[in-house]
């Protein structure tokens, strides 16, 4: 019979099949096709993304997102510190924060 190389598939219909060359069908790469749903950039979560961040554009689910308390905008982890200062604790962008010395 033939001589096979590759790693063998199964077919739906019963018959072996050679496996494509390519990266096998299905595997996901590394940017979701477009119109999926949107993935927090921190927790990677496939959450309902409503917000993204001022600074980077990435997109942050509400419980990774954080407000700054300078210029109220809204920041991913990523792009903000948070400043344990004598008010308490204070979330400052990364614009904000370069001020903030």
């Amino acid at each position: 019979g033939p001589r096979w190389s590759g790693q063998l598939l199964i077919g739906h219909d019963g018959k072996l099949r050679r496996r494509p060359a390519d990266r096998g069908e299905g595997v996901p790469g590394p940017f979701p096709p477009l119109g999926a749903s949107r993935a927090c950039s921190s927790c990677v979560r496939t959450a309902d993304v409503k917000e993204a961040c001022a600074q980077c554009d990435r997109f942050v689910c509400q419980s990774c997102s954080r407000l700054c308390s300078c210029c109220n905008t809204v920041t991913c982890s990523l792009c903000s510190a948070v400043d344990y200062g004598d008010v308490g604790e204070q979330v400052l962008c990364n614009g904000c924060s370069v001020f903030q010395v």
